[in-house]
């Protein structure tokens, strides 16, 4: 059985439901999840050989940075978290060695845009530019580049109750899969990439349960967990009324 580490927690979001729920469908597919809900945890785990087995796959679903701006203040002292550039390296080791990354929906905020977090993800939160509409009904399109990836090839263009990122730090080479639009332009919403021998995939979805229990959300989690840890499961062909 594959193992997932994941990494969850932080304010504004229902964590504690999207974490079940992701565990839940992971397991599933063979994949048995180690929950935590504080960085420094999951670094020290992510590399420890005492742990058991390795992980093959690392997912963050959580909300964890320094807290600097003056609204944050009344949690900082609790959830506030910088990211050092030994740890950061430490995670970008564990990709470029072969482990997959699976960043969802907040984890582009994690980390206050560290630039080996950033260029990870492939994009990252700016707080002098990057917003969300109110979370409700998005609707996301699937791309030239979607249609052929294992990931999302077969999904049709669906609409999912969730809130949708946008205007982010991203990087040049991004090329999106699925993008969702407002503001007036068309956001990426999931990109996949190799690194070094590992893979992340990055997914903004995910605000709340409701869009961990969409028939093509789920699909698209479970395809991009497998292609992260190279399982073939990644390359079986779409199926379910979502796909074409």
């Amino acid at each position: 059985m594959s193992r997932n580490l994941l990494l969850t927690g932080g304010p504004a979001h229902d964590f504690d439901a999207t974490s079940e729920a992701l565990v839940r469908l992971l397991a599933e597919q063979g994949i048995t999840t180690t929950v935590v809900d504080r960085p420094a945890t999951a670094l020290d785990l992510l590399h420890d050989a005492e742990a058991g087995p390795p992980f093959s796959l690392f997912t963050v679903h959580a909300l964890h940075w320094g807290m600097d701006e003056p609204r944050y203040a009344h949690l900082r002292a609790e959830q506030g978290f910088t990211l050092t550039s030994a740890e950061a390296a430490a995670i970008a080791r564990f990709v470029n060695d072969g482990g997959g990354l699976l960043a969802l929906h907040t984890a582009v905020i994690c980390f206050d845009a560290v630039p080996a977090w950033r260029d990870l993800c492939g994009a990252a939160w700016d707080w002098s530019t990057s917003k969300h509409p109110p979370v409700g009904a998005a609707t996301v399109t699937v791309t030239d580049a979607g249609r052929g990836h294992p990931i999302t090839a077969g999904i049709e263009d669906f609409v999912i109750d969730d809130e949708v990122y946008g205007f982010l730090d991203e990087r040049d080479d991004l090329i999106p899969l699925l993008t969702s639009a407002h503001g007036g332009r068309a956001h990426p919403v999931l990109w996949a990439r190799a690194v070094g021998r590992g893979r992340v995939v990055t997914d903004l979805l995910g605000h709340g349960a409701e869009s961990f229990a969409h028939p093509a959300h789920q699909t698209i989690l479970t395809r991009a967990a497998a292609w992260a840890r190279r399982d073939p499961a990644a390359a079986s062909p779409p199926t379910g009324a979502h796909a074409r």
